[in-house]
């Protein structure tokens, strides 16, 4: 990936993982490429304000051997049917959590005495 951009971020955790990725995802094929004459490519001209740790990112792995075919843009799709899938989830997901939060907030003796339907 291109480190020099703008929208590059790499963040390593204290289990040694690595997470390189483009911010605006961009990159369907990271953390090894990003896409050439990519439209939102703007050079890293200052680190204003970040907190840094080593100096030097560590190694990006291998890419795998059995990729998907990159010409005909499969990576690409597949990557969109996973977000797909993840955000149909996200409103029943968060029926839930609200569900979950009001009963939290009911105050207990409210919910000795209520009536059973």
């Amino acid at each position: 990936m291109r480190q020099d951009c703008k929208h590059f971020e790499s963040r390593t955790y204290r289990n040694g993982e690595t997470v390189r990725k483009c911010d605006l995802d961009l990159a369907p094929e990271a953390p090894w490429r990003c896409p050439e004459n990519c439209p939102a490519f703007q050079r890293r001209m200052a680190d204003v304000n970040w907190a840094h740790g080593t100096l030097v990112t560590p190694r990006t792995p291998d890419e795998p051997l059995d990729a998907l075919d990159r010409a005909d843009g499969s990576v690409a799709r597949l990557l969109d049917e996973a977000e797909e899938i993840v955000n149909a989830a996200g409103p029943e997901i968060m029926a839930e959590v609200q569900a979950e939060q009001f009963r939290e907030e009911e105050p207990r003796w409210r919910r000795w005495f209520r009536r059973k339907s």
